[in-house]
């Protein structure tokens, strides 16, 4: 190997002492091309013949072509980073390499399929309890069973780098303005200025330079909680770089792999869980080494107080209740009771419910729904047109959506109710069983009518008594003491034998 003290002799031999090429090269071993180059002034250079070997990584190498193979069907913003793989082997096949050995191994492969992608990131000094950044993101999850994109609220401190992210159906501005109060929560108070690009939920028209018309509702919402809003330059979304990278960020450490919940209830949960998880992690470039979460615990004393009582206007709209007993929101379709057909009612729409009131009253609260011509129905509202009309039973839109639900019980006392009193009478009986949900439990009245199934009990009186009974207080049978009434508490009572009454009854003697 050619060192620097060998280039050094060799050029000094040749230019002092008048050495040749040939005698240089018999005298070092060189090659009389390796020689000339140096006489030449070019400095040795060394390259490696073959790449490192990572033995390490041989055991493990099979699994990780899988993931990353797996990842082609995933979507784009949701692959595996090299960290993510090396998290992953080491909880789940105890893996003892290095990240950075991971990290190589990974992009060799990457590199190789073309999936090699740079960003760039402008580093920041804010701060601390000033600003923080706003934006929308997407991803993919296993939601009730389908795999479903979800809107992504993204809020980053810009000091702490603390990051808190909630999941949506949709980018609708009631789920905006629900994003911030949660984030607010989350924080423990009120950022003065928070930054955005000119999404549509605050911006109404973009002028010239910073200058924005804003929505009007939006105006009113950051009144009350009196932060201040800064727009980004249109295409310049690198001025809020931070919250930019967190989208990205969540999808490839929050949500990879694909999480499987039930709702979105247990979705951000899930992703509260993460966010709160994440501030152990130092961040890159700052000056000392504190965490995440110890420098927003600093920060938290900071922000602005949260107002007493959180903003609570919601966008009503006034809506006339079909003769479906339907009141149409936002292109889906909303139960009420049949006495309000044909009536306006006030629907006030919430990021997940819809409620439709008669005046200050509320007579009907339902889940919200998405998408387009969905019906959210209750039962309830549409038994007193079913007992009516029980020929349609079978058929109703709200009982076939519900039967699936009913105990094995309800069905028991349906065929028996019918077999009894014959297909109409039995099956209005039943409905008059199923109107005692109006004002008892769901889980009372399954009881009730299980225990009604047993006894042999078959029309909704005698459910409707079995429900009195327990709803009543139990009385105290406790029996007083041998002593508390001389010549009544301490005479012993024998207990009664039914055959001996059966003799009576026969005429025998007792």
């Amino acid at each position: 190997m050619l060192g620097m003290d060998q280039y050094e002799m060799i050029r000094t031999a040749h230019r002092h002492y008048g050495k040749t090429i040939r005698e240089l090269a018999r005298e070092y071993g060189h090659h009389r091309q390796t020689i000339r180059k140096i006489l030449a002034g070019q400095e040795p250079v060394y390259r490696r013949r073959t790449e490192a070997a990572e033995p390490v990584m041989a055991e493990v190498g099979w699994i990780v072509r899988g993931w990353l193979e797996q990842d082609r069907a995933a979507p784009p913003k949701q692959r595996h980073t090299a960290r993510r793989i090396w998290q992953r082997l080491v909880a789940e096949h105890g893996f003892r390499g290095a990240e950075s050995t991971v990290r190589r191994w990974v992009r060799g492969c990457k590199a190789a399929a073309g999936w090699d992608q740079v960003a760039a990131v402008l580093p920041l000094d804010p701060a601390a309890g000033v600003e923080a950044e706003v934006d929308w993101g997407r991803a993919w999850v296993e939601l009730a069973g389908r795999r479903t994109e979800v809107r992504l609220f993204c809020l980053r401190s810009r000091y702490s780098g603390q990051a808190f992210v909630r999941a949506y159906p949709w980018e609708r501005q009631e789920m905006f303005f629900d994003g911030h109060m949660a984030a607010f929560g989350y924080f423990g108070g009120v950022f003065p200025v928070l930054i955005y690009d000119n999404l549509t939920a605050a911006v109404q028209q973009v002028l010239r330079g910073r200058r924005r018309v804003e929505q009007e509702r939006f105006v009113r919402f950051r009144s009350y909680y009196t932060f201040a809003a800064r727009y980004c330059n249109p295409g310049r979304g690198n001025e809020k770089g931070g919250v930019e990278g967190l989208v990205g960020y969540a999808r490839r450490n929050f949500l990879v792999p694909l999480p499987v919940v039930r709702d979105f209830a247990e979705l951000n949960r899930l992703l509260l869980e993460r966010c709160g998880a994440d501030g152990a992690r130092v961040l890159a470039g700052r000056e000392d080494r504190r965490t995440i979460g110890e420098r927003a615990e600093e920060e938290r004393g900071r922000l602005l107080a949260l107002p007493a009582q959180p903003y609570t206007s919601r966008p009503d709209q006034s809506v006339k209740i079909s003769r479906y007993q339907t009141a149409t929101v936002g292109r889906n379709q909303y139960s009420a009771p049949a006495g309000y057909v044909g009536r306006t009612l006030r629907a006030q729409v919430g990021c997940w419910r819809v409620r439709l009131y008669d005046g200050p009253r509320v007579v009907a609260d339902h889940p919200r729904v998405f998408g387009r011509q969905q019906w959210q129905i209750d039962p309830l509202h549409y038994l007193t047109a079913i007992e009516r009309k029980v020929a349609a039973f079978d058929s109703a839109r709200a009982i076939r959506q519900w039967r699936p639900a009913w105990p094995a019980s309800y069905e028991t006392m349906l065929a028996a109710l019918r077999q009894r009193r014959g297909e109409s009478a039995g099956t209005r009986e039943f409905v008059r069983i199923l109107q005692l949900h109006g004002a008892h439990p769901a889980a009372t009245v399954a009881a009730a009518v299980a225990t009604a199934v047993e006894l042999g009990v078959f029309d909704a009186e005698g459910v409707r008594h079995l429900l009195r009974r327990a709803a009543e207080t139990p009385l105290d049978v406790t029996p007083l003491a041998a002593d508390r009434l001389p010549g009544v508490t301490d005479r012993a009572v024998g207990t009664s034998e039914v055959a001996r009454y059966g003799a009576l009854l026969a005429g025998g003697g007792a």
